[in-house]
């Protein structure tokens, strides 16, 4: 599956997270993991995402963004969810996604899942604000051997998708969500990031 061209990247030397190396992965997190966001667009594609990474690396979803950005209609649900079988069978010709039928039928299903909880709750944002009480999770992890897998906040969350009809959200995948879309803070407290996306300079 081709990938991207790699970015212009140089390392300047500042303490990341133990996974953020290279030209893809360190930047991404410099930039965006952890960052808290509200739009509904920007969960569905972190939702598609993560799906995606199930059984692969971060690192080999992120290289083909740009593909399923074109794919998937810029992650607009509501575009997504009228993708008909044809469609499907398309994506499936796609190199510049992974190209996984139940990974794909799984973005289609979940955009429509996520239309009805706009349509029940006004926003997905407002779903995951309302697992994690309102407030971002603070964890103060020194080493990644501290960060776990999943939590009772995760697979609270995977039951109630699954609930919901969504698929590809094991507790594992659903973390991984937490992490990257700021709902959960895992930044290491060594790393440059925690200072900056907690308030904290100790």
């Amino acid at each position: 599956m081709p990938a991207a061209p790699e970015p212009d990247w140089e390392d300047d030397g500042r303490p990341r997270c133990h996974w953020a190396t290279g030209p893809w992965l360190a930047p991404y997190h410099d930039t965006e993991w952890g960052v808290p966001f509200h739009d509904d667009r920007r969960h569905f594609e972190l939702l598609v995402l993560e799906g995606a990474q199930a059984g692969l690396s971060w690192l080999t979803v992120l290289k083909r963004r740009h593909g399923y950005r074109q794919a998937f209609a810029d992650f607009d649900p509501a575009v997504v969810a009228r993708f008909s079988p044809r469609k499907v069978e398309a994506l499936l010709c796609d190199p510049g996604i992974i190209r996984h039928r139940q990974k794909i039928e799984a973005a289609v299903g979940n955009a429509n899942s996520l239309l009805r909880v706009q349509e029940d709750m006004g926003s997905f944002d407002a779903l995951l604000r309302g697992v994690v009480g309102g407030h971002r999770v603070i964890n103060r992890w020194a080493s990644p051997r501290q960060v776990p897998a999943s939590t009772p906040l995760s697979e609270a969350l995977s039951a109630d998708l699954r609930r919901r009809g969504f698929r590809f959200v094991g507790p594992t995948i659903c973390y991984s969500y937490l992490q990257a879309s700021g709902m959960v803070m895992d930044h290491l407290t060594g790393c440059f990031r925690y200072p900056e996306l907690t308030g904290s300079n100790d």
